[in-house]
């Protein structure tokens, strides 16, 4: 069955309109910080992997035989940090300071990470004063 102009027209824009929506949808779910708890925690643990990706970096951290996902700014704010590929390895030592998941999951959004002697400070106007 053919569709005529209007029809095609309206199937192509109710089409559009579905996929603003899921990219929206996708968008609002990986940004900003409504679900994350206002208080900052301190996170030690090892780096079991990273991923340099959009739409945020990851660093997995076993922190006493429990996984968590470190979620850090988007890679061009997490690149002006300093963190960039090749910095950490899996097995270092790493301290996240950061966000925890308001569901109590072990996730958070760091606004500092330290390996080592170096301080990446990806949030900085998000970092208490010490």
């Amino acid at each position: 069955m053919a569709l005529s102009g209007i029809g095609r027209r309206t199937t192509v824009l109710a089409g559009a309109l579905i996929g603003a929506a899921t990219l929206a949808g996708t968008a609002l779910a990986h940004h900003g910080w409504s679900w994350a708890e206002a208080g900052m925690i301190e996170l030690t643990g090892t780096i079991s992997s990273i991923t340099i990706a959009p739409p945020h970096p990851i660093i997995e951290v076993d922190a006493d035989g429990e996984i968590w996902t470190v979620e850090l700014g988007n890679p061009g704010l997490t690149e002006r940090s300093g963190f960039v590929e090749g910095v950490a390895e899996v097995g270092e030592e790493i301290i996240a300071l950061g966000n925890r998941a308001e569901d109590g999951s072990t996730r958070m959004k760091a606004v500092r990470i330290t390996i080592g002697e170096d301080v990446y400070d990806i949030y900085p106007d998000r970092i208490p004063a010490e």
